[in-house]
């Protein structure tokens, strides 16, 4: 898999993760294993994808929403999360 093509993924994924309530940067650590600053970093592209993604709250204790999809289709997430969790090597 080329680079461009798991980074895009790698959104969509962190971009699920969010809008299914793992929606802080430790949170999503624990979950997919990824460094901070790879899940920091993934956040903080999501608009680069057309996704509008906004911290809520206190800087210590707040969370990522997904206010806006853009051009990403929910449905074809969830229908094919198996396969991004798998191609991504995720827990």
């Amino acid at each position: 898999m080329s680079k461009t093509q798991s980074s895009f993924y790698r959104r969509l994924y962190v971009a699920h993760l969010i809008d299914t309530g793992v929606s802080t940067v430790p949170a999503i650590m624990r979950v997919t294993g990824m460094p901070r600053r790879t899940a920091q970093g993934t956040i903080a592209a999501l608009g680069e994808i057309g996704v509008v993604c906004e911290f809520v709250g206190p800087t210590k204790t707040g969370n990522y929403r997904i206010n806006d999809w853009g051009p990403i289709k929910e449905e074809w997430i969830r229908n094919h999360l198996q396969h991004l969790i798998e191609v991504l090597q995720y827990p």
